[in-house]
């Protein structure tokens, strides 16, 4: 393959899309020749900032390939580690490349709007000598980990939402209810499916003590900022009614109940963290979407957006496009049932198009369990886009684990996944391999771990 006059290659291609050209292997090949230091910054709220330092070539004959470069490694850095403001530091070509990119009308412009919306502050780029880059600032914190009392995690998913009752630690009763959140319009059909299944938990303990909720998006103060799970929710609507959604909720159980809001990808790597006893954990959630967790050295909980859906992973030509976002090649469209679905017809299945997202993927797995050939090698393509991705994460996160979670790994299926992507890190990126271990929890955790951690989420009140 050669792309802007780099050429890169792999030897573990996917079974069903031999086209795929891993952003992990042309970055690789690119940082071989590039000998230009280059910075780029990334700053959230708080003036904590993340600063990559890495390289260019700096010559005309490698403009494009640096641009191209630059560019993916600051939507890496942005939808990893969130903030408002870019600043590129070393190269004024370069600079203005991004500027560009990031301006309103630009190829990036839904980026931008997305990060000022977050933070609430206007998107900024900016352009600066190497020597005066900004200083690196980080900020973690513990998440979770409370088991004494009654407690109810509810974990809510695109395609399901899953409740658990837990008293002292051990859960006694889950449960998983299919639901369609993204296709509904109105606040009130997601606030009545919400607190049924707050009750139906409730109605297991003999109290609650307190209430942990796992949900995708975003999430300050127990408020949703952004969240894929109202995209249908008209914007007056969502300000009205779904900004405050899971505060309604809990009231609903008690009015009194500590209860904590967390992003899914945090609690998975919490379920992790947990599970494993270990901490510089990544965990990657295959379910409606693709959510990314992380805990750091210390176990904590960074304050990143880890939001893996949009870090696009595949460079070819015609790779699909994100509907949010317009951009290409983005995880969601290979870490997720979108991915199962997409692969289906390349691997000469035909599903139901009546069927739900979440029933079409439940048919593929069961005939990953009966040994179905076709089906058996959409789980071994996701593998294999796996292994690359993971390199790539790895250029950003400092990982010891990566814990797979969701729907999606749930059965044999996960279990191909893992063995594939082991397979593709250890012959293509041996010392990435030799650094991380890949873990797929128990079958049972794998569907509910989440809602269990999330139970963790409050402190009790003190009496």
């Amino acid at each position: 393959m050669n792309l802007y006059g780099i050429d890169f290659s792999c030897r573990n291609i996917p079974v069903l899309d031999r086209a795929f050209a891993p952003l992990s292997k042309f970055s690789e090949a690119f940082l071989k020749t590039a000998k230009k230091p280059l910075c780029l910054a990334v700053e959230r709220n708080d003036g904590l900032t993340a600063v990559y330092d890495t390289f260019i070539h700096g010559t005309p004959d490698r403009f494009e390939a640096d641009c191209f470069y630059a560019a993916q490694t600051v939507k890496l850095l942005l939808w990893t580690k969130g903030g408002y403001k870019i600043s590129v530091c070393g190269d004024e070509a370069i600079a203005r490349h991004v500027q560009d990119l990031y301006a309103p009308g630009g190829l990036r412009a839904f980026d931008a709007a997305f990060m000022a919306r977050v933070y609430e502050r206007p998107f900024e780029t900016a352009a600066l000598p190497y020597d005066r880059k900004p200083v690196e600032k980080d900020l973690s914190k513990p998440l979770g980990r409370h088991l004494d009392g009654c407690r109810i995690g509810f974990d809510a998913g695109g395609s399901d939402r899953k409740v658990s009752a837990v008293i002292d630690g051990v859960p006694v009763f889950s449960e998983e209810v299919f639901w369609s959140p993204k296709m509904s319009p109105d606040c009130a059909y997601h606030f009545c499916e919400i607190v049924s299944s707050l009750r139906t938990a409730a109605e297991k303990m003999p109290r609650v003590d307190a209430i942990g909720i796992s949900s995708a998006g975003i999430y300050i103060n127990n408020r949703a900022m952004v969240a894929s799970l109202f995209r249908s929710v008209p914007e007056a609507e969502f300000e009205a009614h779904g900004k405050d959604i899971y505060i309604r909720a809990v009231r609903e159980i008690g009015e009194d109940i500590p209860f904590e809001v967390a992003n899914d990808g945090d609690v998975a790597a919490l379920a992790g963290a947990m599970e494993l006893g270990e901490t510089k954990i990544l965990a990657i959630a295959m379910g409606t979407s693709e959510a990314g967790g992380y805990t750091d050295a210390q176990g904590n909980i960074t304050g990143w957006l880890n939001e893996l859906a949009f870090v696009p992973v595949d460079l070819q030509p015609g790779a699909p496009a994100d509907e949010w976002s317009g951009d290409v090649g983005c995880g969601v469209y290979y870490f997720s049932q979108d991915a199962v679905i997409r692969l289906a017809p390349r691997a000469g299945i035909t599903l139901d198009e009546t069927a739900s997202p979440a029933e079409k993927l439940t048919a593929m797995q069961k005939l990953v369990s009966a040994g179905d050939e076709a089906a058996l090698r959409i789980f071994e393509t996701i593998g294999c886009y796996l292994g690359h991705a993971v390199a790539l994460y790895a250029r950003v996160y400092d990982i010891a684990h990566v814990l797979l979670m969701g729907r999606v790994v749930s059965g044999k299926g996960g279990d191909l996944v893992l063995d594939v992507a082991r397979r593709v890190l250890a012959d293509e990126y041996p010392a990435i391999s030799q650094s991380l271990v890949l873990h797929l929890p128990s079958e049972a955790e794998r569907r509910v771990g989440q809602s269990v951690a999330a139970a963790s989420l409050p402190a009790l009140k003190k009496r």
